[in-house]
């Protein structure tokens, strides 16, 4: 005899003080994990990666692959790392940290081999959906393991109640990428790195509305990851694709990320808010200004991301903001708009693959699940 299958827990079956239970991008935040800066090491080789990083960081990262990133970049970073940990424990939000990982280790499958990247953004290997984390199926080899490093974390959050899924481990053969890929220029039919050999997906393609997720469909992300998760997910929740007109998509969240019920923000560069999904009619739709330069020419040959880091920024609440210091336009955009912005500095963490939302992971929220969008 077959058992049936578990039923989803939904809405306030999911206890308010459970380890895991967040819901959406701007529920009151509890509980944090913040990525760490110990061993990192500039991907391995290989198409997927060199595709997804501006040009001159990408000859950067094939000169030093495999090698430990430079004291003097580590440094710097770190020093914001701490602040930025320090302001959320100020504000009463619990942090939780992965375990250093000496991550120029190499190691090997069958079909391939390298060495490790790091464990800085843990919005990439694991999304969040209510009380359950799911570790996901990343394209880039270099981050096959990552996830190890958060194990002890993952299995403390399982003990006390916590759902804690895989997807596929992914082959990651050369079947999964296209040979003969280059970027599109503008104008041109969009194309992706991925095949749809099997599915793959990063979290950090993902944003959160309650019953409602958004996706952007990227080369790190392909259909079939995102029909596993749809799929997954089951029918309590429906998956909304974004239209990005980014040449070179990796994650959602320089991109289109929403702020509170009602209101997202989105990239002018990359998305044309009269194609937006019917199901945001009635939202606020706010554009994001234009972002400061960057002045420092070590930060803009090693940055891992493009200039729109000033929309990578996490809310604390509905009201409450943590954003770049550097980016003074986008903090006086955020009050506009009736946020309350409070600075902070994460800038030179960029060469590690992101800022404030793309280094952390929120597991828990006060909040139950809701549908925040017009059927």
């Amino acid at each position: 005899m077959t058992a049936a299958p578990a039923e989803r827990p939904t809405g306030d079956s999911v206890p308010l003080d459970a380890p895991v239970n967040s819901h959406n991008e701007w529920d009151p935040l509890e509980e944090i994990v913040v990525g760490r800066l110990d061993g990192a090491t500039m991907p391995s080789r290989h198409p997927v990666v060199s595709c997804n990083v501006p040009p001159w960081a990408a000859r950067f990262q094939g000169l030093a692959a495999g090698f430990k990133y430079p004291r003097v970049l580590v440094d710097r970073a770190q020093e914001e790392l701490d602040g930025f940990v320090s302001l959320l424990e100020s504000l009463d939000v619990t942090v939780r940290r992965p375990d250093a990982v000496a991550h120029k280790k190499h190691f090997a499958t069958p079909d391939w081999s390298s060495r490790g990247f790091c464990n800085t953004c843990p919005r990439d290997s694991m999304l969040v959906v209510g009380d359950e984390i799911i570790e996901t199926p990343m394209a880039w080899p270099c981050r096959y393991f990552e996830t190890h490093s958060y194990r002890t974390i993952l299995k403390d959050y399982f003990r006390r109640g916590a759902r804690w899924t895989a997807a596929p481990k992914p082959q990651l053969t050369e079947e999964l990428f296209d040979p003969d890929f280059r970027i599109p220029h503008p104008g041109e039919p969009m194309r992706y790195i991925l095949t749809e050999f099997e599915p793959v997906f990063d979290a950090a393609d993902f944003v959160r509305a309650g019953r409602d997720l958004f996706v952007t469909r990227s080369n790190v992300t392909n259909r079939m990851g995102i029909e596993w998760l749809r799929r997954h997910l089951g029918s309590g929740y429906r998956i909304h694709e974004i239209e990005s007109r980014c040449r070179t998509p990796m994650h959602i969240d320089t991109t289109f990320l929403l702020l509170a019920p009602g209101k997202v923000l989105i990239n002018p560069d990359y998305i044309d808010p009269d194609r937006l999904p019917d199901v945001l009619g009635s939202w606020d739709v706010l554009v994001a200004p234009e972002p400061e330069p960057i002045r420092d020419p070590l930060l803009k040959l090693t940055s891992m991301c493009g200039k729109w880091l000033n929309m990578n920024i996490l809310m604390v609440d509905e009201k409450r903001v943590i954003a770049e210091r550097h980016h003074t336009g986008m903090l006086r955009a955020l009050e506009k708009w009736g946020f309350e912005p409070i600075p902070c500095d994460l800038l030179h963490y960029a060469p590690f693959g992101g800022s404030f939302h793309c280094a952390t992971l929120d597991v828990r929220r006060r909040g139950a699940l809701e549908s925040y969008v017009d059927r």
